[in-house]
């Protein structure tokens, strides 16, 4: 598929499926691949409910880049705060404690977008375009896109990136467990979590029921 032909299959996924389900939003941890999405959703739907799921232990970067995006985008946007327990370490950073926040930031949601891609990291690579887990519908318009995509449509579309990417990171979480690429070879994902045993994994946003 082309880029082009990805961009239209996205937008033509969210029109279809925010049609279909009224009560829905979108996440924005504000990313480079959720501020895709959130651009598309806006190009394709218009001024779709945002939320975010954000913890104490971000970036100053990520904050920066969520006020500009809310006041430059006019973002209808929520946003649902909870507190890191450092003390555990990086292995149990933004991991139960989210999963739960984000089922408070769901709750009254039929449906949810997403914007995960298949070829991040071994975890992803066998997500669906739609997922319903327990009656609570999971749309994901960007699984096809490559980091190159991403990258791509950002740069066409002039939307602002954090500044972080600029010095080493490929993907981005609080500022406890993210890390900086380290060797070429790495999968994208690689940075999550470092050197644990969920090294390049989920923190189970995507891989649980949020309905339990």
């Amino acid at each position: 598929m082309t880029f082009l032909k990805k961009v239209q299959n996205a937008k033509d996924i969210i029109k279809e499926y925010t049609s279909r389900y009224p009560k829905h939003a979108v996440a924005l941890s504000f990313g480079k691949d959720s501020m895709v999405l959130v651009h598309l959703m806006k190009q394709a739907v218009g001024n779709v409910p945002v939320f975010a799921v954000l913890s104490n232990t971000e970036f100053p970067e990520t904050l920066a880049l969520r006020d500009k995006a809310i006041k430059d985008w006019n973002l209808n946007y929520k946003e649902y705060v909870f507190d890191n327990d450092t003390s555990k370490g990086v292995e149990d950073c933004c991991r139960t404690i989210k999963v739960e926040k984000f089922k408070e930031a769901v709750k009254d949601l039929d449906c949810w977008f997403s914007g995960i891609r298949r070829d991040e990291g071994f975890t992803r690579s066998d997500f669906e375009y739609i997922e319903d887990k327990d009656g609570l519908i999971k749309v994901n318009p960007l699984l096809d896109f490559t980091e190159r995509d991403i990258w791509r449509y950002t740069a066409i579309n002039n939307i602002p990136a954090n500044p972080l990417y600029g010095q080493g990171y490929r993907s981005l979480s609080c500022k406890n467990c993210s890390a900086m690429e380290q060797d070429e070879t790495e999968t994208e994902r690689a940075g999550r979590w470092k050197n644990t045993k969920f090294e390049g994994g989920e923190c189970g946003i995507h891989t649980q029921s949020l309905r339990k």
